[in-house]
């Protein structure tokens, strides 16, 4: 499925293990020349010894230990990098808990394949759906996304999702050394610097479904940090803009704040 192209799967973990076995059974079932990392961070219930065990029986399945709970964010960080170490040429955002679908990740990797740079598992384009959220839960990630839309004038429908695959080389041109934000502000934080860098970014239709086990790591804050984040960029994206009206003199310094993957204290321009 994959031609000459070396997948990575990465999959945070903190206090999955009930749902670590199934979810990996399922990846390697649905892509099965895929390898899968585990990157977790320290779980009190062991799922890190949990996946140490599974990869003594599997050379396709990784485990990178973190030392502590240090956020979504900085785990896929440390994921891309050991993937970039090791040679993989496509880097694949996935959550632990079932809520994406493995059985889509041909798809996603077929497109990689045909060419795009990002791919994003969409939950809101057409095909895509939730299942088992409250109709208060769908309002406010559809909100979200039309709010982030707006904000930076970028046409993805799904910029807060979590199943994501990157081409290894694209991800070097996204300035990732100064990323700081966490949960969905990361997704959209990285959707934004692949929309700077002028990436071939496509969505493919996925159901989400909620999870069995374990407890959501949603929270208020992660809510209000993606708000306050998007605002705020949204904000220089516009400044940067009204400021390209002024006259010569200051048209070159314009251009330059506004750079793709420029950023002040940790976030992009």
């Amino acid at each position: 499925m994959t031609g000459s192209l070396r997948p990575l799967v990465i999959i945070p973990t903190y206090d999955e293990r009930q749902n670590l076995p199934t979810i990996v059974r399922r990846v390697r079932q649905s892509a099965p020349e895929a390898h899968v990392l585990v990157a977790d961070d320290n779980s009190p219930d062991g799922t890190g010894v949990l996946a140490d065990g599974m990869a003594v029986a599997d050379d396709h399945l990784h485990v990178l230990h973190r030392p502590a709970k240090q956020g979504l964010g900085a785990a896929y960080l440390d994921g891309f990098r050991w993937g970039i170490e090791h040679g993989f040429d496509v880097l694949i955002e996935f959550d632990a808990d079932g809520s994406h679908p493995p059985e889509r990740l041909p798809a996603v990797l077929e497109r990689i394949e045909a060419g795009a740079d990002l791919v994003i598992g969409s939950r809101w384009v057409a095909g895509g759906s939730v299942v088992n959220w409250p109709r208060s839960r769908q309002l406010l990630s559809q909100g979200g996304n039309l709010y982030t839309r707006l904000a930076l004038g970028i046409p993805v429908r799904d910029a807060t999702a979590g199943f994501r695959a990157f081409r290894a080389e694209a991800l070097g041109r996204m300035r990732l050394e100064d990323v700081q934000s966490q949960g969905y502000c990361f997704q959209v934080d990285l959707t934004w610097r692949a929309v700077q860098a002028g990436l071939r970014i496509e969505e493919v239709p996925i159901t989400f479904v909620e999870r069995e086990h374990g407890t959501s790591k949603m929270s208020r804050a992660i809510v209000l940090e993606a708000l306050w984040r998007v605002t705020q960029w949204g904000v220089r994206r516009r400044w940067a803009r009204l400021r390209r009206t002024r006259p010569a003199g200051d048209q070159g310094r314009a251009d330059r704040e506004d750079q793709p993957g420029r950023s002040v204290s940790g976030r992009p321009g």
